[in-house]
């Protein structure tokens, strides 16, 4: 679990989350809210965190109100006022007060407080790093229903996090959390059935899985979507949709799937074939740093097609690829 914190703060950010504001006027919850209501003094928070519902964003004032909630006992103040003291934002960067209250969250439920105490185990924010109490506190937010907690710990005996590796719990946590609508579990336990680890290979059921999560917007699965539909793994294939997915998942900025809509362009598959589509969309992912589509792109200049032939610019995105390693690229140069 040597790396679990990252994967936390990748996953869920930190679970800092500001929820939808209700309606009533700024005017109405701060009456209330002076009155000691602790919902309105929550709702005070949020507003000033996130700069709306009728006030200036102001993080200095979100914690003060939350810090007026939280004493009263509002767990979600709680955790706020938490992420606040971990991150140093309206108040000084202080562990020890995040801790101390996503510890009061904790105790009343707050499966987001849980996994920010899981994150701070594994990373050893003001507390010696302690990788089984990390896990702990996953397993509590878990067992509470969070979703987000059951994708962490699937991610975990997949890749053996400071756990021994372990396929078959992994897929067990990620069906979990696909059962309860989470695209990441969905998309998940759709590679379990393609791989084949932690249950039986089932490419039909792999694809069922994929398309809800993609269905979602998610861009992996999206993009696992047109992989399935190129190489017809658990559909027939199908180069039309596989090109509607990359170019789903591309718009949302999956890089694999930008490069192989290159290729659907380039090579016309799925698509008319149209050389300047199929440069655009290698740059996109080249720019970003993707060997494969660096290479791609230094063809396209080589063979001067959708842009005016130039060896120079080819020479530049050859080498760029093959600084990363790429093969092809390297033959490439020597061929130049």
């Amino acid at each position: 679990m040597k790396r679990l914190l990252a994967t936390l703060l990748l996953m869920l950010i930190a679970a800092i989350t500001v929820p939808a504001l209700g309606a009533d006027s700024v005017e109405d919850v701060r009456k209330s809210a002076e009155q000691g209501d602790k919902e309105s003094q929550f709702s005070m928070g949020q507003r000033y965190e996130a700069g709306k519902g009728g006030v200036n964003r102001d993080l200095d004032e979100a914690a003060d109100w939350y810090r007026k909630a939280a004493q009263q006992g509002h767990r979600k103040a709680q955790t706020n006022l938490a992420n606040l003291y971990r991150s140093g934002r309206g108040v000084n960067k202080d562990y020890g007060e995040a801790m101390r209250w996503y510890r009061k969250a904790a105790e009343q439920g707050d499966s987001r407080a849980m996994i920010n105490i899981a994150t701070m185990f594994a990373n050893g924010e003001g507390v010696d790093k302690d990788e089984p109490e990390a896990l702990k506190w996953l397993e509590q937010a878990a067992g509470k229903g969070d979703t987000q907690a059951m994708v962490q710990l699937g991610i975990i005996y997949r890749f053996g996090k400071g756990v021994e590796k372990n396929d078959v719990m992994a897929t067990e946590w990620f069906r979990l959390g696909a059962a309860k609508g989470n695209t990441i579990a969905q998309h998940n336990l759709g590679l379990s059935y393609y791989t084949g680890k932690g249950n039986s290979k089932d490419y039909a059921e792999s694809v069922t899985w994929h398309r809800k999560a993609a269905e979602k917007g998610y861009p992996p699965a999206e993009y696992s979507m047109g992989l399935r539909y190129a190489k017809g793994d658990g559909v027939k294939q199908n180069y039309t949709e596989a090109a509607r997915w990359y170019q789903k998942a591309a718009k949302h900025g999956h890089v694999d799937a930008q490069n192989n809509l290159g290729l659907m362009y380039r090579d016309g598959r799925g698509v008319q074939q149209d050389y300047e589509e199929a440069l655009a969309w290698f740059r996109k992912a080249a720019e970003r740093g993707l060997p494969q589509a660096q290479f791609n792109l230094g063809n396209m200049y080589l063979k001067g097609q959708g842009v005016k032939q130039d060896r120079e610019e080819a020479r530049k995105w050859f080498t760029r690829a093959a600084d990363h390693g790429h093969k092809g690229s390297r033959k490439a140069l020597d061929s130049l």
